[in-house]
């Protein structure tokens, strides 16, 4: 059966993605995640993207929060803090048990897709979710502070230095995940969840083979950028150091002749005559499970209406 490719990072990305899983079946919808956000920290491998989505299809993302797990408890970094350790990326007690999990399967010798796919399980996850390569991808923010790793420019320094470009280290020589490889084969559309362009869903659309791979395949984007913002993260900021305007039409823009369709929010409709793809238009902010849902559903409709 030909399936859906959902391409997602992040917060936001996690939310339409559960959408999804929830009117899509595992045999028709595969999720491909950023990678370029994975570190090494305190000895463990931290898989930050491929974590939120596994806690939101779970349904066990951290909702006062906003990231992370639900039901956690601190005392690990409490105490690491405490002893004068490095406590600024703040790994809950039952994260670390997963960092952990992932950590020594790596280290065994299994890939992070064999890692992703024993984790997932545990967590009763059926749908399939793929790191976009099992090989080393880390992005790396260009600022008036100079090169940042990715997390130490979002976490320990709070997204507050101006940004001048990314840079995707090792991107040359990775290979793309062979099961999105595979599906993208045989696939009836992909969906960008409302991720962020720059350094969510480019690293992704960066590996070698993958733009090409979409060539002949309906392609549409869901809008992170609502009313000149961005829902969760930094990409409205990062926009305009750019000195790209933060409007939904240049989000379209910047992902060019790849895209066959996108999606934007009521509130940006005046904004559609500036769009060259077929563009519609409804309520992206999702803010309840009922409106992850109508989301996805308007999405797999659109893509089918291609």
């Amino acid at each position: 059966m030909s399936k859906i490719l959902a391409i997602t990072g992040g917060v936001g990305g996690a939310k339409l993605a559960l959408g999804l899983s929830k009117i899509l079946s595992a045999d028709e919808l595969v999720f491909a995640v950023n990678t370029g956000d994975d570190f090494e920290h305190l000895g463990l491998h931290i898989s930050p993207d491929i974590d939120s989505l596994t806690y939101a299809l779970a349904e066990e993302n951290n909702q006062e929060l906003g990231w992370g797990r639900a039901g956690e408890t601190w005392q690990f970094i409490e105490t690491l803090g405490q002893l004068g350790g490095e406590n600024w990326f703040r790994l809950g007690d039952k994260d670390l048990a997963l960092h952990m999990q992932r950590t020594q399967m790596l280290r065994s010798a299994s890939t992070l897709t064999e890692a992703t796919a024993h984790i997932t399980r545990a967590f009763g996850i059926t749908h399939t979710v793929v790191p976009m390569t099992d090989d080393a991808v880390r992005t790396i923010v260009h600022s008036d502070q100079g090169a940042l790793a990715f997390q130490h420019y979002f976490v320990r320094e709070q997204c507050r230095p101006a940004v001048s470009g990314f840079e995707f280290a090792g991107i040359e020589s990775a290979n793309l995940n062979p099961i999105i490889a595979e599906t993208l084969e045989d696939c009836r559309g992909v969906i960008i969840c409302p991720s962020n362009p720059y350094v969510s869903v480019d690293p992704l659309l960066s590996l070698p083979g993958m733009r090409e791979a979409l060539r002949n395949i309906p392609v549409i984007a869901v809008s992170p950028i609502v009313g000149g913002m961005a829902i969760k993260g930094p990409a409205a900021k990062m926009m305009q150091e750019l000195d790209v305007p933060a409007s939904a039409p240049a989000v379209a823009a910047h992902y060019g002749n790849l895209l066959d369709g996108f999606v934007m929010d009521l509130t940006d409709a005046d904004q559609r005559s500036e769009i060259s793809v077929h563009t519609r238009v409804t309520e992206t902010i999702m803010n309840s499970l009922q409106r992850r849902i109508e989301l996805a559903r308007f999405c797999v409709e659109f893509l089918h209406a291609l």
